[in-house]
């Protein structure tokens, strides 16, 4: 049986040409090839992304998270808006691997960023969908690549809430920076620890009005718990900062902290390193993503799955057994 190929697809060489040359329309065009699930446009994404390699990787990819209520829709379009004045590119991509469960959009986020979404030199994508968070961050990775590829030299990747994400964002970027609020309780309760540990930067953010002095003593709240983390690898010690997104205060110390810890990393060497590292790992990530692809689409896998289920419930077979009995039938079919 012929796999389907949809009859709206360019060239491989019109896709590569498109981006190269920074035409948006053929960018997102690229990107749906990339969320795209059909084994030839997964095909076609290869010979993309592969093409436009030389180009990529220019950029400098900061990862953003939060706590609910944070900010970070303002946060971002603020922030956005500043680095364009400053002359940059900005492209916007999101994580949201709770969307495979509610099925939710968060194109929420593109009509929020209303201002920053009719830049000119502003590109606002949100995730793909997928069935695993490794899934969505490998797309997310190869649309930052076609992203960087395009002209956009400032890559924003965004985490929806503070989850397993994280750490997926963490692994695909140079700079992590974490917003958080002043007055919430017990504000070093409100994040894990292993979140505070990725932190390059974390920003008291909505300090203005009367909850700047609650935005200082959170700020030295902080500054005293990343004290007690280990030096980090890249040599950097975390800083700590208030701002307003809606009023425009702080912004710019976000962006100058940025680039102190670009000059940094780049003179000891740990910039290089950690993209080279994050590149093999994403080697990996993607042999994982490959290795499930393969198998639950395997002929037979499904229905043996389905009967391996009714036996487990009940109680004919343990999960244990069962998933050794799979994974032998599944080197089998070789």
């Amino acid at each position: 049986m012929k796999a389907y190929k949809p009859k709206n697809r360019l060239t491989t060489q019109a896709y590569i040409d498109g981006v190269l040359n920074g035409e948006r329309v053929i960018l997102s065009r690229a990107i749906t090839i990339i969320e795209s699930s059909l084994e030839s446009d997964r095909i076609l994404a290869k010979e993309i992304v592969q093409a436009i390699l030389p180009a990529s990787g220019k950029s400098i990819r900061i990862g953003i998270t939060g706590v609910p209520g944070v900010g970070k829709s303002t946060f971002i379009e603020t922030f956005g808006m500043h680095l364009i004045k400053q002359g940059y590119k900005v492209a916007i991509l999101s994580i949201d691997p709770s969307s495979q469960r509610s099925k939710g959009s968060i194109l929420g986020d593109k009509t929020r960023m209303e201002a920053l979404g009719q830049m000119e030199d502003a590109y606002i994508r949100p995730s793909a969908s997928g069935d695993t968070l490794g899934g969505v961050a490998n797309k997310t990775g190869e649309t930052m690549l076609l992203c960087e590829a395009a002209g956009y030299d400032v890559i924003l990747i965004e985490t929806v809430g503070v989850g397993q994400s994280e750490t997926a964002v963490h692994g695909m970027t140079d700079f992590f920076l974490l917003l958080m609020l002043a007055g919430a309780g017990d504000e070093l309760q409100g994040i894990k620890k292993g979140i505070m540990e990725m932190a390059d930067m974390v920003v008291i953010n909505k300090a203005d009005g009367n909850n700047i002095r609650m935005s200082e003593m959170a700020k030295r709240q902080y500054q005293n718990a990343l004290h007690i983390f280990p030096q980090s690898e890249s040599g950097w010690t975390p800083i700590v900062s208030t701002a307003s997104s809606t009023k425009n205060i702080g912004i710019d110390t976000v962006w100058d902290t940025i680039l102190e810890f670009k000059k940094l990393v780049d003179k000891n060497g740990y910039f290089n390193k950690n993209r080279n590292q994050q590149q093999i790992q994403w080697m990996y990530n993607n042999i994982n993503e490959a290795l499930k692809h393969l198998f639950y689409n395997s002929e037979n896998i499904d229905k043996k799955l389905t009967a391996l289920e009714k036996d487990i419930i009940a109680s004919k077979i343990s999960p244990v057994k069962a998933a050794q009995y799979i994974i032998k039938a599944f080197k089998e079919s070789f």
